[in-house]
């Protein structure tokens, strides 16, 4: 099996969509903003400022800032809390754990909301390292650049490591860095079928994802 695997976070191991949703509500609400589009768990995934901006429909940067102080008290304070884990994937994390594999995580989701979802999960022992884009000063740009610190930081050959997601980008993220890549198919991304590329793998359940993780590598 591949002795480093790089999980993603939202969509993959935890659905956190409920909570999120909650506080993009609440921001524009708090700001009597009507967003440009109907808030649902489809915003779940990328970075919360391009996430806002499209939301908001606009580029008026005091605007974004108001709203991501909005968002950010919200979620920041109770709506981490709420996440819950998929079905499996506690057990999963076990296994792989007890089988010799060095775990990590590669998000889009802020380092501080991230850092309490581990602490109130108690996951903390299951992963060498969990990272975000804001994990690093300056905050890196996008998702392909932080796997790609992953990997040079741990001195990791992507020949023995592996990337799991549940949206296009992740995927593209592990095509940057030269990583198999498995497509999870009970998180956030729509018409995942009519976006998978040849060279990587669907998991429908859990239970295919372990199958896939400890016969490969």
């Amino acid at each position: 099996m591949n002795e480093h695997i790089i999980f993603d976070l939202d969509g993959t191991l935890i659905d956190s969509a409920p909570s999120i949703v909650e506080s993009f509500i609440y921001a524009f609400a708090s700001l009597r903003i009507i967003p440009s589009k109907t808030i649902t768990s489809e915003v779940v995934g990328p970075p919360l400022m391009p996430t806002l901006r499209m939301l908001a429909g606009q580029d008026d940067s005091e605007l974004l800032q108001q709203l991501a102080a909005k968002f950010k008290a919200h979620y920041d304070t109770e709506g981490y809390k709420k996440a819950t884990v998929f079905p499996g994937v506690e057990a999963l994390l076990d296994t792989l754990s007890q089988s010799g594999a060095t775990l990590y995580i590669a998000t889009n989701k802020r380092d501080l909301p991230t850092q309490k979802v581990m602490k109130h999960l108690n996951w903390g022992h299951y992963f060498k390292g969990v990272f975000a884009l804001d994990t690093y000063m300056p905050p890196l740009a996008a998702k392909p650049l932080m796997v790609a610190r992953i990997l040079d930081d741990y001195q990791i050959d992507p020949a023995q490591a592996i990337y799991i997601g549940d949206r296009y980008e992740d995927g593209l993220a592990a095509d940057h860095n030269h990583l198999d890549f498995v497509m999870v198919t009970w998180g956030y991304a729509n018409q995942v079928k009519t976006q998978l590329k040849a060279s990587w793998v669907e998991c429908l359940d859990v239970k295919a994802l372990q199958s896939h993780l400890m016969t490969t590598g």
